[in-house]
């Protein structure tokens, strides 16, 4: 069970150090800042997209709550 956990877990300290050294190799030291921005930056649109989203839902909601009360008087 242990093994399983292992396999299919949260990488920890080593496993990141691991796929840092592979991307480094893959990539290049040159490369690498440009990849960082552009991850960064797709990070960025969803979180911007995300947050959009919530909120028009909570717009909505609070819109039909409104007309909810408004009925209900």
């Amino acid at each position: 069970m242990i093994y399983v956990n292992m396999l299919f877990g949260f990488p920890g300290g080593p496993e990141m150090l691991l796929i840092a050294f592979v991307v480094l190799l893959l990539f290049g030291g040159k490369k690498l800042p440009e990849l960082m921005k552009g991850l960064g930056k797709g990070i960025r649109e969803f979180n911007n997209a995300k947050a959009n989203i919530e909120s028009e839902v909570k717009e909505s909601m609070k819109e039909i709550d409104d007309k909810e009360y408004k009925s209900n008087r």
